[in-house]
């Protein structure tokens, strides 16, 4: 009965011998595994790399789009053949003066201007001595006025000049004077001697004035002006010669 027992027990030794064994090799394996995951290390920052480059070249195309988006804007604002706010563009200024008179009480004027015998130049000497004209006369507004207001195309012969705290007395003078002023110029074309003329109205803007009330109010005001400015000895013979 003794001998059974001691093969029992030599097999638990060998039992315990082999597990000893298998013990002693798992940390081998366990160092290995760093070298098997190098690579995808390598891997994952060679990604890392191409993404950021990615991003990198993505917000500069964003920023090049964005520029090109607010030149695009800034096109569309202005008048191609003067240099100066076309209607559009005008009238986003005119809004924004509004916006802020009625935020801080403040004051200014809007005059429209209409130019004479435009249509009579155009006719008897083509469209390229019509342009000649604006330009002069855009130039001429744009001399008369200070930094601080603006001045724009409404469209053909029709300019508008935004103007920042002034009475509407002392924005009818002014007006008279770009008036003035432009009945000064004087054009040669084919050898004749030409001058344009303008009519101007004026309306006052405050806190409760409407962008588009108060153009249509110097619009009015404009043509008022016109009418009575075709009775004037000069503008007579002026319209007989053109």
């Amino acid at each position: 009965m003794k001998k059974p027992r001691r093969a029992t027990a030599a097999k638990a030794k060998k039992g315990r011998k082999a597990s000893g064994r298998r013990t002693k090799t798992a940390p081998k394996r366990a160092a290995a595994a760093p070298r098997r995951r190098a690579p995808a290390v390598r891997a994952a920052k060679e990604t890392s790399k191409d993404s950021k480059a990615t991003i990198r070249g993505l917000r500069t195309k964003l920023t090049q789009a964005l520029r090109r988006v607010a030149e695009l804007e800034a096109a569309a604002d202005t008048d191609f053949l003067l240099d100066i706010p076309n209607r559009r563009g005008f009238e986003r200024e005119l809004q924004r003066a509004i916006a802020y008179m009625k935020r801080y009480r403040a004051s200014g004027a809007l005059i429209v201007l209409d130019v004479d015998r435009l249509k009579p130049i155009n006719d008897s000497f083509g469209h390229g001595a019509g342009d000649e004209v604006l330009k002069a006369i855009a130039a001429t507004l744009t001399r008369q006025i200070r930094a601080s207001d603006v001045v724009g195309r409404l469209g053909g012969d029709e300019f508008a000049l935004l103007l920042w705290n002034l009475s509407e007395t002392d924005a009818k003078a002014k007006a008279v004077i770009f008036e003035q002023a432009i009945d000064d110029l004087s054009f040669v074309f084919r050898g004749q001697q030409v001058s344009a003329g303008a009519s101007a109205g004026v309306a006052p803007l405050g806190a409760q004035s409407d962008a588009v009330r108060a153009l249509e109010e110097a619009d009015a005001a404009m043509y008022v002006r016109k009418a009575h400015r075709r009775h004037e000895p000069r503008n007579q013979a002026c319209q007989q010669l053109t």
